[in-house]
């Protein structure tokens, strides 16, 4: 994701490293390279000018001149207005309490609306919430295949008139199917042009006129730049938006469409989809954003993946195990065996903090072949060895690596992450989910000091607070009370 971008911005940080004491010149010299990153990205012209006008401000001043980190703070100047630039956002669907909510979405060919239909749906039942479908797109007529092939896939209804040629029509007529069979929300898959021409503006302003969408969202091709920003132009322009939806962020993406059209349209980026599956769509938050553009990850990203992938019932399970220190290589195995879904791996490295460099490798084969091994040194393992890895000696490695196909020191080495690992694991569990976003965010902070690739900067890590005894016990009742919803689950 904006891989052009990101590695221009870091050659910028990196030029302020080992200059000694830090002049007005060479702060102006890393300053141009932000500049032309920026504008190699095909962000707007005048996007670039407001960034680097308040940028160049806050840089030049006399405290980030006779700042200890320059680079460092350079940074951090650059990563708040990154997150000023692009928000602030609105993820709220606003759903009325009374009859269907009707969302309407409008943009380019090509730029994943209808998709976008079948991951709005996702999340809507997510929510409990079962949408109808519309298929207004009667300019292209694989349009109303594509919807009706993702209903069938999400399980919800299609309207769908194939021998209509009056789009207005057929969204009246969807949007009296919904209240009448009870559907909170309807989606209006709008028709696309290759290029802005009056013929469609008139259509999406007459749909608009007649059928009142409750809420008008803008899909964005990600991977486009000045072209994104003429068409939002002209959509804002014909309609009176409420959000974008920014797609392909998966992609290539150089990150001009992201950066500018908030300007151009004046109103937020409500979700960006990263993937192709039905569940890549994310509600868009400017410092998550920031951080993955700066190449330190979005941990609160990442734990919303992990929370995706795991149901509750096993989460419960899960956080009582930690809590308790009961949890075993068998849980660890578990995971992996989640985690180690298509493309999963690599998409999570990349949002972890200082772990981006690794995305490429973990989507590889070798980095699948590597979690098959891990997993088949547990299976090697006797229940016990599980439960309790100091059981496992020099003699008893030998047999498991004998048992798995591995080397020895595979071994050795999974045994150790486990146990660096399961400690951190047990004080995360231990806390509250405020607690526990505090400490990830804490995390995300830490990266942004102290990532080895902003020029070698170094930032002790906090070990926390010492817990007063009132904390201590509030710890021990969330794990009590864990514990006892274990049991109740289990009779």
């Amino acid at each position: 994701m904006f891989d052009s971008l990101s590695d221009g911005l870091q050659s910028a940080f990196k030029s302020l490293s080992g200059k000694g004491k830090l002049t007005e010149g060479n702060m102006r010299d890393g300053l141009k390279i932000v500049e032309q990153s920026l504008l190699e990205a095909d962000v707007s012209y005048s996007v670039v000018q407001d960034f680097m006008g308040h940028v160049s401000e806050k840089a030049l001043g006399k405290r980030v001149l006779l700042s200890l980190r320059p680079q460092e703070e350079l940074v951090r100047i650059v990563y708040d207005e990154l997150v000023e630039t692009l928000g602030p956002v609105d993820s709220a669907l606003n759903l009325k309490a009374d009859g269907p909510t009707i969302i309407m979405l409008c943009g380019l060919q090509g730029s994943g609306k209808t998709t976008t239909c079948g991951k709005l749906t996702k999340l809507l039942q997510e929510q409990n919430i079962t949408p109808l479908l519309v298929a207004a797109d009667l300019q292209r007529p694989a349009a109303i295949e594509q919807l009706k092939v993702i209903g069938s896939q999400l399980g919800v209804p299609v309207h769908a008139e194939t021998d209509h040629k009056d789009p207005v029509k057929v969204c009246q007529t969807g949007v009296e199917m919904a209240r009448r069979d009870g559907n909170r929300v309807v989606i209006l898959d709008t028709a696309g042009r290759l290029a802005i021409d009056a013929e469609l503006m008139a259509e999406l302003k007459k749909i608009d006129r007649k059928v009142g969408p409750d809420q008008v969202y803008l899909v964005v091709d990600g991977m486009t730049g000045q072209d994104a920003v003429n068409s939002a132009g002209a959509f804002n322009d014909a309609l009176e938006l409420d959000g974008v939806v920014m797609t392909k962020l998966d992609g290539d993406a150089r990150g001009g469409a992201l950066l500018s059209v908030k300007q151009v349209t004046g109103v937020p980026i409500k979700f960006m989809g990263t993937g192709e599956h039905f569940d890549a769509l994310e509600p868009f938050r400017p410092e998550g954003m920031a951080s993955r553009i700066l190449q330190m990850g979005d941990i609160v990203a990442a734990a919303r993946e992990a929370h995706r992938i795991v149901d509750e019932d096993e989460r419960e399970e899960l956080e009582a195990k930690m809590a308790s220190g009961d949890f075993s290589l068998d849980d660890f195995k578990n995971m992996m065996q989640k985690v180690a879904q298509p493309g999963l791996m690599g998409r999570m490295m990349g949002l972890m903090p200082g772990m981006g460099q690794f995305k490429e490798a973990m989507e590889s084969e070798a980095a699948g072949g590597q979690l098959r091994q891990i997993i088949g040194a547990i299976n090697s393992m006797t229940p016990a060895e599980r439960k309790n890895p100091k059981l496992i000696d020099a003699t008893r490695r030998t047999r498991i690596a004998k048992g798995a196909g591995v080397q020895s020191p595979v071994i050795t080495q999974l045994i150790k992450q486990f146990d660096v690992m399961k400690p951190m694991m047990q004080a995360m569990s231990g806390k509250g989910s405020g607690d526990r976003m505090a400490m990830m965010r804490q995390i995300q902070a830490n990266a942004m000091s102290g990532d080895p690739r902003l020029g070698g900067l170094k930032t002790k890590q906090s070990t926390g607070k010492r817990l007063s005894p009132a904390e201590k016990a509030q710890q021990r009742k969330e794990r009590d009370k864990l514990k006892r919803k274990l049991k109740r689950k289990k009779r």
